[in-house]
């Protein structure tokens, strides 16, 4: 059997769109590949509207599974995928990078929480599709 890939999903500071990325990736893709996620500077926690919003759609509670970590924390990864950090996104070696330019939802409502949260599911589903027909090679 071969070693899962690992992918990183990379922000600033690892405190929102990073974070959920993470989790969701755990829940719907952790056949397909392990996830990471990090930031070159990290906040005291994850964004506490995060993780009311993955709690309800996922029943997945980041502040108890995750929290925020500096690249330097993670292992090597072949798949970098940076949230939309413009010119901040850190760069990380890796086999393959994709930038998904999702809007931070900090100080916004909880429809927008949502509706990043549903974004970054079907990008993950996606991801899941390449990783499976060796895309990302």
């Amino acid at each position: 059997m071969t070693e899962k890939m690992k992918v990183a999903f990379v922000c600033v500071h690892n405190s929102c769109r990073s974070q959920m990325a993470e989790a969701i990736a755990k829940i719907i893709a952790s056949e397909s590949f392990e996830a990471y996620s990090a930031g070159t500077e990290i906040k005291d926690g994850i964004n506490p509207d995060a993780v009311a919003v993955i709690k309800e759609l996922y029943n997945v509670d980041m502040a108890m599974s995750q929290k925020p970590k500096l690249l330097s924390d993670i292992p090597p990864v072949d798949v970098v995928i940076t949230m939309g950090c413009n010119v901040n996104c850190p760069f990380v070696p890796c086999k393959y990078r994709e930038d998904w330019g999702l809007e931070d939802p900090t100080g916004k409502d909880k429809i927008e929480f949502i509706r990043t949260a549903k974004i970054i599911e079907g990008k993950i589903l996606d991801l899941k599709s390449k990783i499976h027909v060796n895309l990302l090679q």
